[in-house]
């Protein structure tokens, strides 16, 4: 059972990725577009303009893979800073001042940064594309980990 879920442990990363990517995508759509039964930020508004800006780029990088952890790092940072500058100053618990998403997109694109796109990532295929000679060669991509023998 274990080695099942162990081979599985990439794709449902990269499915993890994927949901996440398009949570975070929708909220700055709804954000900057006034749309999904949120207003609209007006343009260039501290913070909460750059943050729907950021949560869109950065969540459709993430949605497709490509430029991941950087993508998810900024994200994650995004989401630390509108905690504790929006939301943390109402109650120290988020269940209390609201700020139960950004605590979540702040912790899940953060494991995201550490553990990687997954398999299924446009960064993979890409530099599987660009390298061919990482296979012949049998040199392990930047995700692999590698035991010494």
């Amino acid at each position: 059972m274990t080695a099942r879920l162990d081979r599985a442990q990439p794709y449902a990363l990269s499915l993890f990725r994927i949901v996440v990517g398009l949570l975070f995508t929708c909220h700055g759509v709804a954000s900057l577009f006034g749309v999904l039964g949120r207003p609209e930020v007006s343009a260039g508004a501290w913070p909460g303009w750059y943050a729907a800006l950021i949560q869109l780029v950065g969540g459709v990088l993430v949605l497709l893979g490509l430029a991941t952890r950087p993508a998810a790092l900024i994200g994650s940072g995004s989401m630390a800073f509108a905690y504790f500058d929006v939301h943390q100053k109402h109650a120290l618990l988020p269940i209390q001042n609201g700020g139960e998403a950004a605590v979540f997109f702040c912790w899940a694109l953060l494991l995201i940064v550490f553990a990687g796109p997954g398999a299924l990532a446009l960064d993979r295929m890409l530099s599987r594309r660009a390298v061919p000679w990482r296979r012949a060669a049998k040199v392990p991509d930047e995700n692999q980990t590698v035991i010494p023998a």
